[in-house]
């Protein structure tokens, strides 16, 4: 019997744009191979069979899932995506932008390179911040709640600072309203490959963390 493989979105996507979901589940039942959506979040027992593989979009699920339970590998839709050869990349011809990598996914250098394939394959030209890759710097949500909220925020706006262009391909949600309340345009990597907008939505810190919080209880 083979390994079943799964796609677990992430709670932070699921709250951004529920119905992504179900267009990557399609694209990979069509282009990839079966598989089917598991929606437990990663700070819970996934309750999967050993050699059970999750597709994630989420590096901080990326993180969890590899490394917390026992017979569950992982590895990302942006690997995924760029080991195929059947995705229809849009052309956002030429436009500069900088990456900002997250911090658990810091020393995967295999998520790093497919990052940055599928936005050449985009036709965006990176432009890299100094602390990018295995030396990238939180964006400064990571350090809520344990710092006040203006000291996180004083913390995204220096990240925000770093990057070279006023457009930052992030690829995570939560970087997403970092790098927006720095002062920075972020593109999600997803908005960017289904050549979608990626806005900001609920950036209020203290409200988005309640928001995924609550999202993690019940699932």
């Amino acid at each position: 019997m083979p390994n079943k493989t799964y796609f677990n979105p992430g709670c932070a996507l699921s709250l951004y744009k529920p119905e992504m979901e179900n267009t990557i589940l399609a694209f990979l039942n069509q282009n990839y191979k079966e598989t089917s959506l598991h929606k437990t979040c990663c700070r819970h027992d996934p309750q999967l069979e050993k050699g059970s593989m999750i597709i994630n979009i989420c590096a901080g699920c990326d993180k969890r899932f590899s490394s917390l339970y026992e017979g569950v590998s992982t590895i990302s839709l942006w690997e995924v995506i760029d080991s195929l050869d059947s995705f229809n990349f849009p052309d956002y011809l030429g436009l500069k932008m900088s990456v900002h990598d997250a911090c658990p996914v810091r020393d995967n250098s295999g998520v790093h390179q497919a990052v940055r394939r599928l936005l050449n394959n985009m036709n965006v030209e990176t432009i890299e911040t100094k602390f990018n890759k295995s030396s990238s710097v939180c964006c400064g949500d990571d350090f809520y709640p344990k710092l006040p909220v203006e000291k996180v925020h004083k913390l995204m706006k220096k990240r925000a600072d770093s990057m070279p262009c006023d457009d930052v391909c992030v690829y995570c949600v939560s970087c997403i309203k970092s790098l927006y309340i720095g002062g920075k345009t972020p593109r999600h990597l997803a908005d960017l490959l289904l050549n979608e907008s990626t806005t900001p939505q609920e950036y209020d810190t203290e409200k988005w963390h309640a928001q995924l919080q609550e999202y993690i209880d019940r699932h």
